[in-house]
């Protein structure tokens, strides 16, 4: 098997607190990987060791078949990042952010011409060049990031909650071109809170408590757990370990029924 990413009994602890408790994972090249937990639950402290930024208490790991230890700089040439909070430079302009990360990655003027203009038509930012990132709309800068994080033609791209934020419409306009992306052969690891989103992954993690709880295409785990739905299955996992239910019943909340 053809794996981008391999992670074998990873941890994270920050003195007595530990973030991430060894977990193991792998994702086959040109699959999309869904990460999927509560905030809190580890998903951002796993993806900072994976692009090279935090260092494992324990355990290893291998992105692009480099260790995120010993080969930092060759995994993040070989990776595209883009956050929620997009990572632009607002009072650069669309062309000025594409250059500015193209330069970060050693991309020749040259190629990161072509590779601009092809971005450009992507986000469909054409008559767009010369704005200011900051005057975009949350769609178009989301787009405008994607492509800063695909303008060195990474093998990985690591999408961390993308589309928060953004229209429906953007949504679905950025998960089509996530599937096009997957189809070129790019392995795609993302987390998100929308669980529609994470049906059309190939495989999902669910990570709670610093622990992954299962992994497996959202097909096998929603019959699994005889659930409707992924949300089902997030939501049954987190009562499972907390021993608590998720909503809790109107009727508790006494002082709403202090007048009646």
């Amino acid at each position: 098997m053809d794996y981008a990413i391999e992670v074998n009994g990873l941890t994270k602890k920050f003195d007595k607190f530990t973030a991430v408790n060894n977990i193991s994972f792998s994702i086959e090249r040109g699959k999309i990987f869904g990460f999927l937990g509560p905030n809190g639950s580890g998903k951002s402290t796993t993806i900072r060791m994976l692009c090279g930024v935090l260092t494992p208490t324990s355990g290893t790991a291998k992105v692009a078949g480099y260790d995120i230890e010993t080969d930092t700089e060759m995994v993040r040439q070989n990776i595209g990042y883009m956050s929620q909070r997009f990572g632009l430079y607002e009072d650069l302009t669309v062309e000025e952010n594409l250059d500015f990360y193209g330069g970060v990655y050693s991309v020749p003027k040259e190629i990161r011409d072509q590779r601009k203009k092809e971005l450009i038509a992507m986000a469909n930012l054409e008559g767009k060049e010369k704005s200011l990132a900051g005057t975009l709309s949350g769609g178009w800068k989301q787009r405008l990031a994607l492509g800063c994080a695909l303008i060195h033609k990474p093998n990985i791209l690591v999408l961390d909650e993308p589309t928060g934020g953004v229209d429906p419409v953007s949504r679905r306009t950025f998960w089509e071109i996530i599937h096009i992306l997957s189809k070129q052969g790019i392995t795609v690891l993302v987390t998100t809170h929308y669980m529609d989103e994470a049906e059309s992954c190939d495989v999902v993690g669910f990570i709670f408590n610093s622990n992954l709880m299962d992994i497996a295409p959202p097909k096998e785990i929603i019959k699994k757990y005889g659930a409707r739905n992924l949300e089902d299955v997030f939501i049954s996992m987190v009562e499972t370990v907390t021993n608590k239910k998720v909503i809790s019943s109107y009727n508790e909340m006494k002082f709403i029924h202090q007048d009646e």
